[in-house]
């Protein structure tokens, strides 16, 4: 079994969007699960009513049993192996970057690390509707952190009377990005990770049935989000790589578990997208377990019919006949 990894997600926004709501938010309304927050500044920052020093490579533990440091960028690294080792079961790690941060650099430095306890979870960039124009001509790269985003939260509508329109041309910024509308930074925390319950019989991973029972079932409180399931046999690797490479407007993650069935590749590969970003990880097929493959997508304003299309033309009716050299363009993704 593929070994769980701590999703790292980036939030970025300029003076004022709302990141430190959106990570109260997070801190208050994630129940059953423990964050660890990075926060990437100088200066007092209010964290759920806490005021956390701007030390560099401070920690201190909240009352929910989160954690939360203060970090520079040199120290960045060095703090997710202390936020990752071994008894500190978090299952979620956000990086608060200051209001002037490069979120660029913030990505590379994450996907640059060699710590196997965690993974890119993408970068969301919040932007204030209610100061929109005022901050985009302030900061005119603006557009280029929005086309840069993973996730891209129109903050503040609630304070914007033309909040329909502003959602419409952030969205054209963001070109097949998804960007949702939200209010006080309030987003659905099942939209950024997924937590590990606890049973009656002990904590374990939560599993495709979960996950596709909580997608069908529940009703989200706060930003409203897309997502589908799909079930299927085996997949051809070049056409699910292609897949990959030119995937539909509005898709945000994709997780779950592929089969190929190719000669040599029969075991089960692992899948786990952030915007761009992809990642295979090879695992075993548990006993009785049926080969297959079980997908949950999620993000905003899919077409559902092109998704499930998309996904029904990369089916293999006969992967015995496939040849191996057709496992190259998916095997650049999996990890040795």
């Amino acid at each position: 079994m593929a070994k769980r990894r701590v999703p790292v997600v980036i939030v970025a926004g300029f003076l004022g969007s709302g990141k430190t709501t959106l990570l109260n938010h997070l801190l208050n309304n994630t129940r059953g699960a423990r964050i660890g927050v990075v926060v990437n500044d100088f200066g007092s920052v209010n964290v759920d009513a806490l005021s956390v020093a701007g030390q560099v490579d401070s920690m201190m533990s909240l009352e929910n049993g989160c954690l939360c440091c203060a970090v520079d960028a040199d120290g960045l690294d060095g703090i997710l192996a202390r936020l990752t080792r071994p008894g500190s079961d978090l299952d979620l790690i956000v990086i608060e970057a200051s209001g002037l941060a490069e979120p660029r650099s913030l990505i590379r430095l994450v996907l640059a690390s060699s710590n196997p306890g965690i993974e890119y979870g993408g970068l969301l960039v919040l932007v204030d509707a209610a100061e929109f124009t005022a901050t985009r001509t302030r900061h005119p790269e603006l557009d280029q952190h929005v086309r840069l985003a993973d996730l891209v939260l129109l903050n503040k509508t609630d304070r914007a009377d033309d909040a329909d329109r502003l959602l419409s041309f952030v969205r054209e910024l963001a070109g097949a990005t998804p960007a949702l509308a939200t209010t006080f930074g309030r987003v659905d925390p099942e939209l950024l990770f997924d937590r590990v319950r606890t049973p009656e019989n002990g904590a374990r991973q939560l599993s495709f049935d979960d996950l596709r029972a909580h997608d069908d079932c529940h009703e989200h409180a706060h930003t409203a989000y897309d997502s589908v399931t799909f079930t299927g046999q085996a997949l051809h690797p070049r056409r699910f790589a292609r897949f990959l490479e030119s995937r539909p407007a509005g898709l945000y993650r994709m997780k779950g578990t592929v089969y190929f069935g190719v000669p040599g590749h029969r075991q089960k590969f692992v899948l786990h997208t952030v915007g761009a970003y992809v990642r295979l990880q090879r695992a075993r097929w548990a006993a009785g377990e049926q080969r297959r493959t079980l997908l949950v997508l999620i993000g905003a304003g899919i077409d559902t019919r092109a998704l499930h299309a998309g996904l029904d033309a990369c089916a293999e009716p006969e992967p015995g006949g496939v040849d191996e050299q057709s496992m190259l363009p998916v095997l650049r993704y999996v990890e040795s």
